[in-house]
C-alpha cells in the first residue's frame, strides 16, 4: 500500500506513521521541516499541506495513492476548496474530524449515530461560530454530500501520549509547564467531577491503521467511526494522578489548587470547549470501531497516563514555547499568588499578555466568546 499522511507529527500521526512502516507499506510524510529518512519505505516531503498548490504539484508528481490519511485543521472554507481534489487524487480519503462534534449525552453512552452539536444546539451565539466542533461537522457533512463515497471519517476523542497530556482543557504547556517550574497548578472542580475517556496514541493508531489496510470488500467507504476506549474515569481522578506522579518523580510536593468552578477561567480561555464538551460527561460505546477492526485491548487509562508522564519528566522535558498561553499563565499566577519573571518569558507581546493577566481584570470583563 502507497500511503499519504498530512499532519503525521502529533499524538496520533507519530504512531499511525510508525506502524506503517513496521507493516511495511510506502509511506510518504508532508513536514515543514527537511527531515531525513532512516528507513526506505519512509519519505518525508518538505512544504506545508496547508499550501493547496503544494498538495496539487505533489500529487501531480505522485500519482496513485491508495490511502491519504489527513490530519490537518482546515477552517470550514480551505476544506470546502480542497476536498474534492483530494477525493478524486487518492484511492481512499480518510477525513479527521472529533468526537467533540457530539451534543451533550448525559450518562448515555455515545455512539456513531449520536446527535451533533451542529445540529441540536440552540445556542445562537454559539452555533454561528466555526468552532472546532462545529467547524468538523460542517465539514464533515461536505463529504456527506459529496458525490463521491472514497472517504471514511474518524473521530477521536482525546488521545494522549508523553507529548499531549491533557487536564480537562488545559495542555501539558499550561498546566506541566507550571508544574515543572514549581508553580502551583490550578484546576476547576466542575470539569474535575465529570467523567472522560483518554486514549492512548498507540492504541488509536492501530485502530486506524487496520482500517487503512481493509479493501474494498470490507466496506468502509462513506461510513463513520469514533475511536476512544470504552474505560471511563472522572478528570479529578487523572488530576490527583497527576500530583502523584509529580511528587514521587521529582521528590517533592506538587502545589495545586482547586477553583470551584472554570467560569473565570473561561473567560480567558476556550469557552465554547469548556462550555459544549469538558462539562460534559463523555462516555463512548465503541463497537462499531471493534467490529470493523476486531478485538483490541486498549492501555487501561491510569497505567498509561502514568508512563507517559514519567517518560516525560525522566526525558528531555521540551515544551513548544509557541504552546505556552501567557495570558493562562498570568490568570493562574493570580489565583495561586505567583510570579513569572520577565526572564521566562519570550517577547513583548508575551509579557504585556502575561502583566495584563496577572495584575488587571482586563481579560475577565472582555468578551472573548
Amino acid at each position: 500500500m502507497k500511503a499519504l499522511i498530512f499532519g503525521g507529527t502529533g499524538a496520533i500521526g507519530i504512531p499511525v506513521v510508525k506502524l506503517l512502516v513496521k507493516h511495511g507499506h510506502d509511506v510518504y510524510v508532508t513536514s515543514r521541516r527537511n527531515i531525513k529518512s532512516e528507513k526506505d519505505n519512509l519519505h518525508y516531503i518538505c512544504g506545508n499541506a496547508m499550501d493547496l498548490e503544494f498538495i496539487k504539484n505533489f500529487l501531480c508528481q505522485n500519482h496513485e495513492f491508495d490511502v491519504l490519511i489527513d490530519f490537518m485543521a482546515y477552517n470550514t472554507d480551505e476544506f470546502r476548496n480542497r476536498y474534492e481534489y483530494l477525493l478524486t487524487h487518492v484511492g481512499r480519503y480518510f477525513f479527521f474530524s472529533s468526537s467533540r462534534v457530539y451534543a451533550d449525552q448525559g450518562n448515555k453512552k455515545i455512539t456513531e449515530d449520536s446527535p451533533r452539536l451542529l445540529d441540536v444546539c440552540r445556542d445562537e451565539d454559539y452555533i454561528k461560530t466555526d468552532e472546532y466542533a462545529l467547524q468538523k461537522a460542517r465539514q464533515e457533512n461536505i463529504l456527506l454530500g459529496s458525490e463521491y463515497k472514497n472517504w471514511t471519517i474518524i473521530r477521536p476523542y482525546i488521545t494522549y501520549n508523553k507529548e499531549r497530556l491533557q487536564l480537562g482543557v488545559l495542555e501539558k504547556e499550561e498546566w506541566l509547564y507550571r508544574a515543572l517550574h514549581d508553580r502551583t497548578i490550578v484546576f476547576t472542580q466542575d470539569i474535575a467531577d465529570k467523567v472522560t475517556s483518554l486514549t492512548y496514541g498507540l492504541d488509536s493508531a492501530d485502530r486506524i491503521v487496520k482500517l487503512a489496510e481493509m479493501g474494498e470488500q470490507d466496506n468502509i467507504n462513506g461510513q463513520i467511526f469514533h475511536i476512544a476506549t470504552e474505560e471511563q474515569i472522572k478528570w479529578i481522578d487523572v488530576f490527583n494522578l497527576y500530583i502523584e506522579v509529580l511528587s514521587n518523580v521529582l521528590g517533592r510536593e506538587q502545589k495545586h489548587k482547586m477553583l470551584p468552578n472554570s467560569n473565570r477561567y473561561a473567560k480567558y480561555n476556550r469557552y465554547w470547549q469548556i462550555k459544549y464538551d469538558r462539562l460534559y460527561n463523555r462516555t463512548f460505546d465503541s463497537e462499531k470501531i471493534e467490529k470493523a477492526t476486531r478485538d483490541y485491548e486498549y492501555t487501561p487509562i491510569r497505567e498509561g497516563l502514568k508512563n507517559e508522564l514519567t517518560e516525560f519528566i525522566n526525558g528531555d522535558r521540551k515544551f513548544r514555547v509557541q504552546d505556552i498561553n501567557w495570558i493562562s499563565q498570568g490568570f493562574f499566577d493570580k489565583v495561586s499568588h505567583e510570579i513569572t519573571t520577565f526572564n521566562e518569558i519570550p517577547g513583548i507581546k508575551n509579557r504585556i499578555k502575561y502583566l495584563l493577566a496577572r495584575y488587571t481584570g482586563f481579560y475577565e470583563i472582555r468578551n472573548l466568546h
